[in-house]
């Protein structure tokens, strides 16, 4: 089974290294029109009546040639990371053992290496509790996480079982800066209208939360904000929760990377109170996408997602000790994405991975510093984690999105752009750990030479 693969993986590699070489910068160039004219002429009949046995090659080739690379420098928009190699290759062998992670028979050591690891990762979350307990004292909680596809799907999960816990008539509550999956997610359950409180600041101010209306609240805080990688007040929200009895979510997608950093992790102060956490590991952490997951305080707030199907877990199998995986997902055939996780925790450890958060947040310190420093340029804010907002000085917003789209269109820049302070910005997102001085010196010199004077 696995010689036959062995030509087609230096096919995929040579082929994403032409591809690499073609593309010749952090995106292709010409825009939408010429990526899709290049793709549709690579592929020509989607499904021919014979086949090609150099398609593999062809296609991969094509991809690459037009894909944006997220290990290239200048490709900064997103909280998009270069995968590790390493990770890259665990997931190559779950791709050829292709488990799933429904039923215990058809994925059994998968299923205690998913088990041991995610109850890892919520006591990293939870440490902070476990140490306030002090004195011997035993926590009455016993955190627990699941595996999801990202923060979207651990957002909408933390609703669930709010709702779940404190009934149908949960309200959310959370900031303008919230990440768009949350009031979604609200909808989606049939929850009632979210309340979405201003955030000015670009971050959740405890005293708007003080005349909040009577009734179960959910209240979301955010621990690494999409658009400028802010992080609300975590102590002081969590003690408002604390006195209104209120169920708190932390959406830390983005920022919760930072447990990995002994210097960077006191940001994170006020995580362990949550009620459940979401983290992504294809962010901070960097894995291929997906690597998501939502830690839980309390392990039996899960028990809301047991669900029975007697083809996976038929109550006699249960009873003779086959394990039932099928309350750890809403999906039902689901990836292995543990694998790649757990490789990655022991290649790198806790050291390496620190390393990998403290350079990118330097990066970003560096790069505001030279914003700041810059006459051309105006600096939205010194960064809070790896994500800094800058824009041409007296350029106008018209402007700034014409330069970022300029820069996109010619393929030499992968810029974001994020709203703050009633101004558009453009944003860079450092997320990859071998990025130079010298390679954000020349982003500042390619959008100064695409401003309008």
């Amino acid at each position: 089974m696995h010689t036959p693969l062995r030509p087609l993986l230096d096919t995929v590699l040579e082929a994403l290294e032409e591809g690499t070489r073609l593309r010749g910068g952090p995106l292709p160039s010409g825009g939408p029109p010429k990526v899709a004219e290049r793709m549709r002429a690579a592929v020509g009949d989607v499904f021919p009546d014979e086949g090609d046995p150099e398609a593999l090659r062809h296609l991969v080739r094509a991809v690459a040639e037009g894909a944006a690379d997220p290990a290239h420098p200048l490709c900064a928009a997103h909280l998009h990371c270069p995968p590790l190699a390493v990770a890259a290759a665990a997931d190559l062998a779950v791709s050829v053992l292709n488990p799933s992670m429904d039923s215990w028979d058809q994925a059994p050591a998968a299923s205690e290496l998913e088990a041991l690891v995610t109850r890892a990762l919520a006591n990293e979350v939870y440490a902070e509790a476990f140490r306030g307990a002090g004195n011997g004292a035993t926590s009455p909680h016993r955190p627990d996480a699941l595996i999801t596809t990202g923060g979207t799907e651990s957002n909408q999960l933390a609703l669930l079982l709010a709702r779940e816990t404190l009934g149908p008539d949960v309200r959310l509550v959370c900031g303008e800066n919230a990440h768009h999956s949350l009031p979604r997610s609200a909808w989606l359950l049939g929850l009632p209208a979210p309340v979405i409180l201003p955030t000015p600041n670009g971050t959740l101010d405890p005293a708007a939360l003080e005349t909040l209306p009577p009734g179960p609240l959910l209240i979301a805080a955010t621990a690494g904000t999409t658009d400028a990688g802010l992080i609300d007040p975590l102590p002081e929200i969590a003690a408002l929760c604390a006195h209104r009895g209120a169920r708190l979510h932390i959406d830390a997608a983005y920022g919760g990377g930072l447990l990995f950093s002994a210097r960077h992790q006191p940001k994170l102060t006020g995580l362990s109170a949550a009620d459940t956490v979401t983290l992504d590991l294809h962010k901070l952490g960097w894995q291929p996408v997906a690597a998501g997951l939502l830690a839980v305080r309390d392990e039996h707030d899960l028990a809301a997602l047991h669900h029975r199907a007697d083809y996976l877990n038929a109550d006699d199998d249960t009873e003779a000790g086959l394990p039932d995986l099928l309350g750890r997902s809403l999906r039902t055939t689901r990836r292995p994405d543990v694998l790649k996780i757990a490789v990655t925790l022991q290649t790198l450890g806790r050291t390496g991975l620190a390393a990998l958060v403290d350079q990118v947040c330097e990066q970003a310190r560096e790069f505001a510093k030279a914003v700041d420093e810059h006459p051309g340029f105006e600096l939205h804010a010194p960064p809070t984690i790896s994500t800094v907002l800058f824009r041409p000085a007296d350029a106008t917003d018209d402007a700034v999105a014409a330069v970022r789209r300029q820069l996109l269109e010619d393929g030499r820049a992968v810029l974001g752009r994020a709203r703050a302070a009633n101004r558009l910005w453009l944003k860079v997102t450092l997320l990859n750990p071998t990025t130079r001085p010298a390679d954000l010196a020349g982003l500042l010199t390619l959008v100064e030479g695409s401003t309008p004077r």
